[in-house]
């Protein structure tokens, strides 16, 4: 080789070096796995619009902007109000939103042609029961979803944004479904996921006697992400979850009351408490401790759940408007009597600060378990914290009636992995 053509190989080599990484980008994408997304509404703020642009567009993830390895490929959108955003998407992405959910899945092409179906039956104009229940189409949908997978011969994995159904029934039906058909099922919000402060896991096995959270918002709806906020911590306990055989909500003054008789059940909601970082102090009192008399001038309208589970453990959710607006959890060894706390961080998004990254980690499982076909820990979490936010609905509609619960024996084990965000 002389050394014109020394010079031109060398060229020709450095410029494949150069080319190679968006050579094999171009090709990954080519390849990435299809998934299809069955929603309510795509407006600001809403969750269908926080998990589509972190599956179009990616979201910070371990120091830098992580790029999906899976696609948007088409989308079903059940509402356009004022201010939509999911033609603009289609557009700026490339996808197609489709009339029905059956084409959406197909791809308009009769059989199943995706890799990944994500439902979020949230937010958007839907009717309400006597109950107060918001009764979204998460049910219909994931039934249609899979009557698809029959008709095809063929599953793929499936998320379900928040709480199955209202139902009890149908959510039963859901998780059975899901195992008789054999595919991946993640489900729930980004409670269990996110940030906590401090970052405290309970060891696997761990000897609990009860979890209480401390939560804000309405029934139906944050109610359950309190749920989630100490079923994911409970479900470490030593013999794992076993199901509920009894609970009841009181509401107002029958709070106050329980928490004055109940000793290990107040001392965890103080501890719970000061984890806050939106606790509202007495006037002139900044850093007191958290007492009952600061809660009670605070909340006026306090709700508590109380649960007792099959083995004797017991979980307490308070929903604590106008005192707090944050979710923490404080949980108590059996065997040494300790208490372990933690606030779940979930900085909420503003005018300014639009983000909500605590859908990141959720996301993050989301795209893990339709790349690599296994959910990352069990939806019977998800079917159990259901049925709790269901029978709670249930118990204050029968004016706080105690209600046995034969239904929620619902038994798992918990991943030994923990899946909540560190970065």
């Amino acid at each position: 080789m002389n050394r014109r053509h020394f010079i031109q190989a060398a060229a020709s080599a450095a410029a494949a070096t150069t080319l190679a990484p968006h050579v094999r980008a171009a090709s990954k994408s080519s390849k990435r796995k299809r998934v299809a997304m069955i929603v309510t509404e795509v407006r600001k703020m809403s969750h269908a619009q926080h998990f589509a642009d972190r599956l179009l567009g990616g979201y910070g993830w371990q120091g830098s902007h992580h790029h999906p390895e899976v696609a948007v490929v088409s989308m079903y959108v059940d509402q356009f109000p004022e201010g939509d955003l999911s033609r603009e998407r289609e557009k700026r992405f490339g996808f197609r939103i489709y009339p029905t959910i059956e084409e959406a899945l197909t791809l308009g092409k009769g059989k199943l042609a995706v890799d990944g179906v994500v439902i979020i039956g949230e937010h958007g104009k839907y009717p309400k029961n006597e109950k107060g229940q918001t009764l979204y189409p998460r049910y219909r949908w994931f039934k249609r979803t899979t009557d698809l997978f029959e008709a095809s011969g063929r599953v793929v994995p499936v998320f379900n944004d928040k709480h199955l159904s209202t139902d009890w029934l149908e959510c039963v039906e859901m998780v059975d479904t899901a195992k008789r058909l054999e595919f991946p099922f993640l489900a729930g919000s980004s409670l269990p996921v996110t940030w906590r402060m401090p970052a405290f896991e309970w060891p696997y096995d761990v000897p609990l006697a009860e979890s209480v959270s401390i939560c804000y918002g309405g029934i139906d709806s944050y109610d359950f992400h309190g749920l989630e906020t100490a079923q994911c911590m409970s479900e470490r306990r030593d013999g794992g979850e076993v199901g509920i055989k009894k609970m009841q909500a009181l509401r107002g003054s029958a709070v106050w009351e329980r928490l004055e008789r109940d000793e290990p059940t107040r001392r965890l909601f103080l501890a719970a408490l000061t984890r806050s970082e939106t606790r509202v102090p007495l006037k002139g009192r900044t850093f007191a401790p958290p007492s009952l008399e600061e809660a009670r001038a605070h909340c006026k309208d306090p709700i508590g759940y109380f649960y007792e589970h099959e083995d004797g453990f017991r979980t307490a959710t308070f929903m604590m408007n106008g005192y707090v607006s944050d979710f923490t959890y404080a949980g108590l060894r059996r065997d040494n009597g300790k208490i372990a706390s933690c606030l779940m961080y979930l900085p909420m998004p503003s005018v300014i600060a639009t983000t909500a990254n605590f859908f990141n980690p959720l996301c993050h499982h989301i795209e893990e378990m339709i790349l690599h076909n296994r959910a990352p820990y069990p939806v019977e979490r998800t079917l159990l914290t259901s049925g709790m936010t269901l029978f709670a609905m249930e118990s204050l509609y029968r004016h706080q009636e105690q209600l046995n619960t034969p239904e929620l024996a619902v038994h798992y084990r918990a991943a030994e992995e923990s899946n909540f965000w560190r970065a």
